[in-house]
């Protein structure tokens, strides 16, 4: 009834294996890795067209400020886990970013003439958008991790489930990151 492997819960007893743990948290994290694959791709597709359009850069820059972005959200796991946990939270990063899309002081203003972004309003969401990258880094090294310590190493029914969870975890990596240009280009328009 109790996990074999050692592991406590929160008032450090001994985990009751029938009440917590295994698909009940992986559910969760499998959702949630599918959803922001989903978002990630999603956002990435269309941050070309909003740099362009909202703070009037040119196609060869906006690309090339997606493509460091994208390459920052790869790279910062290497530092990410240490400094999102310690100081930042990554859901400040996307609230921000949400702000600048959607709060008339930040958002630049346009008119038929096209947009004219203040100089703050492009720090705020380049801001918003490195935030993100390093949430990203957080979260990236111990999202797997933590699905496959949902299951008890020392219990051979649950090594295999286990097992199972990586096989779904990837899966729903590559769910999210194949049915992004669907939903999030409709969305855009």
């Amino acid at each position: 009834m109790y996990a074999r492997d050692g592991t406590m819960d929160s008032h450090n007893n001994p985990t009751n294996k029938s009440k917590t743990g295994k698909w009940k948290a992986c559910r969760f994290i499998l959702g949630n890795e599918c959803c922001e694959r989903l978002t990630y791709y999603g956002m990435s597709t269309n941050l070309v067209n909003y740099l362009q359009i909202r703070l009037n850069q040119g196609n060869v820059t906006a690309s090339n400020n997606v493509t460091n972005w994208s390459g920052t959200c790869y790279i910062t796991p290497l530092i990410g886990a240490f400094l999102a946990d310690a100081y930042f939270d990554r859901n400040w990063g996307m609230t921000l970013l949400t702000m600048t899309t959607s709060d008339e002081g930040i958002n630049p203003s346009c008119d038929e003439n096209g947009c004219d972004p203040t100089k703050s309003q492009v720090v705020v969401c380049f801001l918003a958008l490195y935030l993100i990258a390093l949430g990203t880094g957080g979260i990236k090294l111990c999202f797997s991790s933590f699905g496959g310590d949902q299951f008890d190493a020392n219990d051979e029914a649950e090594r295999k489930k286990k097992s199972s969870f990586f096989n779904w975890f990837y899966l729903s990596i590559n769910v999210g990151a194949l049915s992004h240009p669907h939903p999030a280009t409709k969305t855009q328009h």
